[in-house]
C-alpha cells in the first residue's frame, strides 16, 4: 500500500474553502499581545548588559525594552557588534544615534545610516562620511524616501 495520497480537485477546493483566513499583522498582534514590561525585566536587561559575552550584550542592545540610559552605556561598548546593535535598534534615542554617527567603526556608522529614526542632521553628516559604503547607504536610503513620495 502506498503512503502517497492524491486529492481530487473537489477535495482540494474544499480544503481551500475550509482554510482559515490570513490575519493582518495588527490582528495577529491583538491575539498575542506583548507581555508587560516589568521592573524585573528591566533589572534582567541591566544585569545582562554587564555580561562578559558580547553576544549577550548585543541581545540587550537589540531589545526594544532597553532603557535609554542603558543604550547610552552600550553605545560606548568596546565591541563593534554591540554598538552596531544599538545603532540599528529603532528604540535607540536620537542623541545616542548622533553619538554613534561619529563611531570609529564603519559597520556602526552604516547601521546608523539605515536606522529609520535617525535625525536628518545626522544623515547630512553621514552623507559626507569618509567611508564609501556609509555614503552609499545614505544615498540608498534617500532613494527609498524619494520612491515613497507621491509625484
Amino acid at each position: 500500500m502506498s503512503c502517497i495520497r492524491f486529492n481530487t480537485p473537489a477535495q482540494r477546493e474544499a480544503m481551500r474553502r475550509a482554510a482559515p483566513a490570513m490575519l493582518s499583522a495588527e490582528e495577529a498582534a491583538a491575539l498575542h499581545p506583548m507581555p508587560a514590561i516589568t521592573e524585573s525585566k528591566i533589572r534582567r536587561l541591566r544585569l545582562l548588559a554587564e555580561s562578559e559575552n558580547p553576544k549577550i550584550r548585543e541581545s540587550v542592545a537589540s531589545s526594544y525594552n532597553t532603557p535609554p540610559d542603558l543604550f547610552e552605556t552600550l553605545a560606548r561598548d568596546p565591541d563593534d557588534g554591540v554598538r552596531a546593535c544599538v545603532a540599528r535598534n529603532e528604540a535607540t534615542p536620537c542623541d545616542v544615534l548622533r553619538e554613534l554617527a561619529g563611531d570609529r567603526s564603519e559597520l556602526v556608522r552604516g547601521w546608523v545610516a539605515v536606522n529609520y529614526f535617525v535625525p536628518a542632521d545626522v544623515m547630512d553628516v553621514l552623507a559626507e562620511d569618509p567611508s564609501s559604503t556609509v555614503r552609499a547607504l545614505v544615498k540608498w536610503k534617500g532613494s527609498l524616501a524619494e520612491q515613497a513620495t507621491p509625484a
